[in-house]
């Protein structure tokens, strides 16, 4: 049984692996900082955080494995630097404190087509991001590369969904990488590399995350 830490915990992805984490029973505790409040749960502890003023000393770093589902859209971000400030700045500080309070696994979401060297800012900062954590020396590091993510979002994204209609119905013409991957399927391939904490770097690509249909 292992203590495993999540970041990113209210958002459409880390809502789930809350829910898988919380019911798994090889998970004896699941530790989720948020800016506001989870429900409780035996198993849960939810410590308020200001994720720009991380408490470095806090005991509850000490964990066996770490899940980042942080993440959000430039448009909601509200411009570059803030997008990249939670997409890059936050889950390295994250990884950082939790390295050297001994975490031995980390998994992320990132992105299809992550590339540091990719002219497109959204793909550049996930694969800075996926870059820089692999020079933290994890014993075992897993990057989750979805392509567009399914699931019953709380805020209203009218373009997105829009666009996610359009590939579900596009399906069976579309490469399997580039296919609607639901947040279930994705909080389960996280879940499943921290748990199993295989040593390397591993990059799980969109078309590996669920079954073949």
């Amino acid at each position: 049984m292992k203590t495993l830490l999540l970041v990113g915990a209210t958002g459409l992805v880390g809502q789930s692996v809350l829910r898988q984490a919380l019911d798994n029973p090889d998970v004896a505790q699941l530790v989720a900082p948020t800016r506001r409040p989870l429900p409780p749960h035996a198993k849960l502890e939810n410590p308020l955080v200001d994720f720009d003023a991380l408490p470095e000393g806090a005991p509850w770093w000490r964990v066996d494995g770490v899940i980042c589902t942080l993440g959000t859209t430039i448009k909601r971000a509200g411009s570059q630097p803030a997008f990249r400030k939670v997409d890059h700045d936050y889950p390295l500080a994250v990884a950082a404190l939790a390295r050297r309070s001994g975490a031995g696994a980390y998994a992320l979401t990132s992105s299809v087509g992550a590339d540091p060297s990719s002219r497109t800012f959204y793909l550049r900062t996930k694969g800075e991001t996926e870059r820089a954590l692999a020079a933290l020396g994890f014993p075992s590091l897993t990057i989750v590369r979805p392509s567009f993510i399914g699931g019953d979002r709380a805020e209203r994204r009218p373009l997105e969904a829009l666009g996610l209609r359009l590939f579900a119905a596009l399906t069976p013409l579309l490469p399997r990488r580039y296919r609607v991957v639901s947040a279930d399927h994705i909080a389960r391939a996280l879940l499943e590399a921290v748990l199993a904490a295989r040593p390397g770097t591993h990059f799980i690509e969109s078309e590996a995350i669920a079954p073949t249909p």
